[in-house]
């Protein structure tokens, strides 16, 4: 009985934290979707589809935790959870590619939004997953 409380309690602060991690990643895929021929050095074959594609297949990965951390397995929710949270910094990639001076404000904004709410989250994750280690 007890088991099944806890479980079925929600973690609005994980909740709120994955919305806006959701926002900032959909806000930096659409502008690399949209201006995709602007970003520099990006290789030829990516395109305007394969970034909402890419974006639509993190974005399910990181339901997927969420769903089995709220209702099948703690541990391996936040495992998932870790890994959807820590493809966010996959952003500051497009720096290897070229110098932040090569992009412009809007893409260095959308960038460093979607690391620093990536980083944010991702500590969250690490903060809980040791909180219930200790228990």
């Amino acid at each position: 009985m007890v088991q099944a409380t806890l479980r079925a309690r929600r973690d609005w602060t994980l909740e709120a934290f994955l919305l806006i991690y959701m926002g900032a990643s959909l806000l930096h895929f659409v502008h690399n979707a949209e201006y995709v021929q602007a970003y520099p050095n990006l290789p030829g074959w990516i395109s305007r589809s394969s970034v909402y594609g890419t974006w639509l297949g993190i974005t399910a990965g990181g339901l997927a935790g969420y769903l089995l951390y709220r209702f099948k397995s703690r541990v391996l929710g936040l495992i998932v959870l870790c890994i959807y949270a820590a493809a966010g910094l996959y952003g500051l990639l497009h720096y290897l590619l070229a110098p932040m001076g090569a992009h412009t404000h809007g893409m260095n904004f959308t960038i460093w939004f979607e690391v620093v709410i990536a980083g944010i989250l991702l500590l969250y994750l690490l903060a809980t997953a040791k909180k219930r280690l200790a228990q």
